[in-house]
């Protein structure tokens, strides 16, 4: 079956669809708010389910010349003793944004995104035979068609990047906040922070938190081991990602009439899992594959709600639940021998 696509949307999961579609003889056309791509961004975790996907895109080989292999990841104590060897005998690959974007988009034909193109909402959309939905997690579509608005987590998260090998990846969990670091490449490494909202000082604006970031961190983290100093030690100058985080609620459908809900406008996630650009790929390829072999547009959009909402709603519970449990303030001792037992087992 081919027809014509409407994407809106040009983040990872718009990109990846019609790059898809396009592969498969549709007529496809992206609408975007932004200007343009990303020219920045943090590491995203790639695990092998969602190299498979990219491999299906065609992408594959240029996000593996443009990444690093990661062997699991250890989770530490503030003192950097260890809690448990997280994702023994699965590798991830840690993709900047911005290579995989590059790989997604690169090589798209002119005109088929369209910049500075915002989408009010269904009475503004152009008629297509299938609407793709990927605007994110405030995806206004999303509350359009299904009624649903994100959740607050009741939580916060810096990201970053500085300069230096990350020397592996490691989580450090505390009582209330977390600490992450990754490469983003071999020569700098990728870090993230995440908190209570409740424990975060008021310092009025977001743009405040990027002037005043640096100091309010080293305060947070004081006394943590060698490696979270050292990341803190690097971020005068360094550009700050700060935002309170969201959810979106499990949806009875990713799909309504002719449109499809994909990436953060149908399972937006706590980070706390590093899922979120996986599952986005992995519903493109499943979105894909669907309107390739079904007969007409519903069926295939109801075989992807199918083989996609069970396993991208669990995500969003799963997320939910290890982001508390990382920032959780009480019983930490008991939390971390549990984590200890269950990686043991796993």
């Amino acid at each position: 079956m081919r027809g014509s696509a409407l994407i809106v949307g040009a983040g990872i999961a718009g990109t990846a669809v019609a790059r898809g579609l396009l592969r498969a003889g549709w007529s496809v056309r992206v609408l975007e708010r932004s200007a343009h791509l990303p020219g920045s961004g943090t590491a995203l975790a790639m695990w092998p389910e969602a190299m498979k996907a990219l491999d299906a895109l065609g992408a594959g080989d240029a996000v593996r010349a443009g990444s690093v292999e990661e062997p699991g990841a250890r989770l530490l104590k503030p003192d950097g003793s260890q809690i448990a060897a997280m994702g023994r005998g699965r590798t991830a690959r840690m993709v900047p944004r911005t290579v995989l974007m590059d790989a997604l988009s690169g090589d798209l034909p002119a005109g088929v995104i369209e910049w500075n193109s915002p989408v009010a909402g269904p009475s503004s959309l152009p008629d297509a035979d299938v609407v793709v939905a990927a605007d994110g997690i405030s995806s206004r579509l999303r509350a359009a068609y299904l009624g649903a608005s994100p959740r607050a987590l009741g939580t916060v998260a810096f990201r970053g990047v500085v300069s230096g090998p990350a020397g592996g990846s490691t989580e450090t969990w505390g009582r209330g906040r977390l600490f992450g670091i990754t490469p983003l490449d071999p020569g700098n490494t990728n870090w993230f922070a995440c908190l209570r909202s409740t424990d975060l000082p008021p310092l009025g604006s977001p743009e405040a938190f990027g002037i005043h970031g640096a100091d309010l961190l080293r305060r947070l983290y004081l006394g943590w081991h060698p490696d979270v100093a050292r990341v803190l030690g690097k971020l005068d100058g360094s550009p700050l990602d700060y935002r309170e985080l969201f959810d979106v609620p499990p949806l009875r459908s990713y799909i309504s009439g002719n449109v499809a809900l994909l990436g953060d406008a149908a399972h937006g996630m706590a980070p706390n899992l590093g899922r979120g650009a996986c599952e986005a790929l992995l519903d493109a390829v499943a979105l894909v594959d669907a309107l390739s072999v079904a007969p007409d547009v519903p069926a295939a959009l109801q075989r992807y709600d199918a083989g996609r909402r069970r396993r991208g709603n669990g995500m969003v519970r799963a997320a939910r639940l290890l982001n508390g449990i990382g920032t959780a303030k009480r019983f930490t001792g008991i939390r971390n021998l549990a984590v200890s037992a269950a990686a043991r087992f796993s």
